[in-house]
């Protein structure tokens, strides 16, 4: 009876393992469709759908494996066995190859990344610099009487106050702006190094031993 459940089972098995490895193979064509290889953007393109995709062809070949072994469990090397070894090594060898391009991903978003930390650090040092200066906060005084912000038996010490503190407000602003965007850089760019470079050492590892296990 067991061998029976195995038989009916074992099919099933390949042919959800076949179509996840087909997925990831159209997933590839739409994007290799639109070749252009000399373009940085679209080299990480391909890299990040091969390493986002590869988990799923992971998955459906294991399946296939496993129905071979379901079908036949001795020690014979059958065909879908030699299937999972040599698209499990191609995949391997593709993600490895795509290590250089990923790395240089990284690198890129890092130095985009601090372009616009050191932009936004300029801005606010600058805004820093410029609050200090007398006519800066009296222009922002007479802004405020002219928009009848000011009330008009105030001491010019009371205006003067108002004006410090919005000048205050605005550079707290400022730098709450600098520190979010700050923050999420540095979240950016690890999901990336875990995720996708991270992943794609793990993903090698595991087609490979993916590979050698099937035939060995």
């Amino acid at each position: 009876m067991a061998l029976s459940s195995s038989g009916r089972f074992s099919p099933l098995l390949r042919w959800i393992g076949i179509t996840l490895v087909m997925l990831l193979l159209l997933q590839m064509l739409a994007v290799l469709g639109l070749w252009d290889w000399g373009s940085e953007a679209f080299r990480q393109l391909v890299v990040e759908r091969l390493i986002q995709q590869a988990p799923m062809a992971l998955v459906g070949l294991l399946l296939m494996y496993l129905s071979s072994r379901l079908d036949d469990d001795r020690e014979e090397r059958t065909p879908v066995l030699w299937a999972v070894c040599l698209l499990s090594g191609l995949l391997a060898v593709l993600l490895t190859a795509s290590l250089p391009i990923a790395f240089g991903g990284d690198k890129l978003l890092q130095d985009q990344a601090d372009q616009q930390l050191a932009a936004k650090r300029g801005q606010l040092e600058m805004a820093r610099q410029q609050s200090k200066e007398p006519a800066v906060l009296q222009q922002l005084i007479k802004q405020a009487e002219s928009a009848g912000q000011v009330p008009a038996n105030a001491t010019d010490a009371q205006k003067t106050q108002a004006a410090r503190s919005f000048i205050d407000r605005q550079l707290q602003q400022m730098e709450d702006q600098f520190q979010q965007a700050n923050q999420s850089s540095k979240v950016t760019l690890s999901q990336r190094r875990l995720a996708g470079s991270g992943g794609a050492v793990v993903l090698i590892v595991a087609f490979t031993l993916l590979c050698l296990g099937s035939v060995l």
